[in-house]
């Protein structure tokens, strides 16, 4: 079965740096859309970066654009975050997912809107705690 698991969370000073990683199994990696949600506590979960696997093609949330990169390296079914120049209002638990069916078509923001819309269907991790403080 799909399984989704995350790592390389931890806390850090404001402007420093982590990258978030999601190793994938149980299904052949590429051909999916696939993205980075974040919740904090009385919020809701937010997209913050997507990527289509077969093309590579990203998109950001405009909150994280310029700072966050979303990368892959299918060899590794893996899924990265790198997150730069990091908030307080970046903390949050990091998730990453899985669209449920291969989109017919994808690119990074169709793959956003995807994801977003249909996040009770999506294939989740169970998450990483980023805290940054100030």
């Amino acid at each position: 079965q799909v399984q989704l698991v995350e790592s390389g969370g931890g806390s850090v000073q404001a402007g420093g740096s982590l990258r978030l990683s999601c190793e994938a199994s149980g299904y052949t990696y590429s051909g999916y859309c696939m993205g980075w949600f974040r919740q904090s506590p009385g919020k809701e979960r937010e997209a913050v970066a997507s990527i289509d696997t077969g093309g590579s093609s990203t998109y950001y949330a405009d909150s994280v654009m310029g700072r966050f990169t979303i990368s892959q390296d299918s060899a590794k079914d893996t899924l990265y975050l790198q997150m730069n120049s990091l908030k307080p209002e970046d903390t949050a638990m990091y998730y990453c997912a899985r669209e449920r069916t291969r989109s017919a078509f994808r690119d990074g923001a169709t793959c956003y809107g995807h994801l977003t819309r249909s996040q009770g269907l999506n294939f989740w991790g169970h998450g990483t705690q980023v805290t940054v403080s100030s």
